[in-house]
């Protein structure tokens, strides 16, 4: 009962956990192999890494929800003036405007990501505070674990947990249970939050400028000078690399001493379903699935109704492919989508025979051993890095880039321990 992609994590990295299996391709870190090598510690002093000096520009490579919050915090440290995003296509044009944006406080916990996971969290409540939860489509949630099937069955409604299941999942459903309510579970809209955050970062000075670094500058001591963009140099004596799977195809045209960061394709739809006349507003559950299909396949599908209306499905993964250089070419697999829109209809009338708006692909990050690498880039002064975060890169985004404005700024991380994610610990 597993997803495509999550098949394509190595077997020894994936965890026996109460959570749905879409989400253990983020959390494989759970039942982490015994052995450990030997690792370099991160390239920190007490001191920190130098900080830039006043005037020195900062910037951030990539438009996606990490480079986004980077550039937030930055700009509350008073760096905005001197930071810079470079984005080769637009901002959140890809996994990042492609999210569900599930939130969990403690799916995390007993993993590596714990600090990271509460951390951002509360950081989500927080920007849902100061820009509106309506502008961000952010709301605490209700999240269940239901099983159902493409063919109608006896046993629908029959199971466990009846009194859960809300009135909108009217079809094949048979069994459900909680997996956490609106105090441990939320959603947030991963688009509407990411060009927010950018915005906000523009308007307190940052600059954002369309197109592709195709490589750094660096002195003799392999210290940054700058990155090349669209055949010119934009000077800087600080680079955050935050491009998703690309990261991994930077590193190696670049020569940077980073572990490889391959892409897992997840596909999803959007509905934009009628609501009855008498419903009190967009259901307010997020549900993780286990969906039996007529021919005997099984999957896990999952569902999000959201507050604009919309509901999001997704949980197909699909063939490995080559990375174009264009993140918005990801080829979507029509017999993906087709299956998601079949387990959808099965479970909800509501879904059947309403317009899907959207039908999408997109590349999730996922380094060797399923946890985010986040920090200063080993053999080059002034480089960072910030990838690998798999399907947890909405939930961690904003934890990712607070820590990483703090290391630039302070020279180390005052709100997250960052030393399970540094670079470092692969070589």
């Amino acid at each position: 009962k597993t997803l495509g992609f999550y098949l394509m994590i190595p077997k020894i990295l994936r965890p026996k956990v109460n959570i749905p299996h879409f989400r253990r391709c983020a959390l494989a870190q759970r039942r982490k192999m015994n052995t450990r090598s030997t690792l370099h510690t991160a390239p920190q002093t007490s001191k920190g890494i130098e900080a830039p000096q006043a005037g020195q520009q900062i910037v951030i490579v990539g438009g996606g929800i990490v480079g986004a919050a980077t550039a937030h915090y930055l700009s509350e440290l008073g760096e905005a003036g001197n930071t810079t995003i470079i984005e080769r296509c637009r901002v959140a044009c890809a996994a990042s405007g492609k999210a569900g944006g599930f939130l969990a406080l403690d799916w995390s916990d007993g993993t590596r990501l714990r600090g990271l996971a509460r951390t951002s969290y509360r950081l989500h409540q927080e920007l849902a505070d100061r820009f509106g939860a309506d502008k961000l489509g952010y709301r605490p949630v209700h999240t269940l674990a239901v099983t159902g099937t493409e063919t109608p069955s006896s046993k629908a409604k029959a199971g466990p947990g009846q009194e859960l299941i809300p009135s909108w999942l009217d079809g094949n459903v048979t069994t459900a249970a909680s997996l956490g309510g609106p105090d441990t579970t939320a959603q947030v809209n991963p688009y509407s939050l990411t060009t927010t955050l950018v915005e906000h970062a523009q308007q307190q000075g940052a600059k954002l400028i369309e197109g592709t670094v195709t490589g750094l500058d660096l002195d003799d001591a392999k210290k940054v000078k700058g990155v090349h963009v669209n055949g010119q140099t934009v000077p800087a004596a600080i680079v955050v690399l935050c491009m998703g799977p690309w990261t991994d195809i930077a590193a190696r045209d670049w020569g940077l001493q980073l572990p490889r960061v391959q892409g897992l394709k997840a596909h999803s739809l959007i509905y934009s379903p009628t609501l009855p006349k008498d419903a009190p507003g967009p259901p307010e559950h997020c549900l993780f699935t286990s969906f039996g299909y007529k021919s005997g396949k099984e999957a896990e599908p999952e569902i999000y109704p959201r507050p604009d209306g919309t509901v999001y499905v997704c949980g197909e993964g699909g063939d490995p492919e080559f990375l174009d250089d264009d993140p918005e070419k990801v080829t979507v697999e029509d017999d993906r989508c087709a299956n998601l829109a079949r387990a959808a209809v099965s479970l909800s009338s509501m879904l059947e025979g309403s317009s899907v708006t959207a039908r999408q692909a997109c590349n999730l990050p996922v380094g060797p051993d399923a946890v985010p690498v986040i920090g200063a880039v080993p053999g080059v002064q002034g480089i960072y890095v910030a990838t690998g975060h798999s399907c947890w890169g909405i939930l961690n985004g904003p934890a990712t880039g607070k820590a990483l404005a703090e290391q630039i700024v302070y020279g180390r991380s005052k709100s997250v321990d960052m030393k399970p994610f540094s670079p470092a610990r692969f070589f």
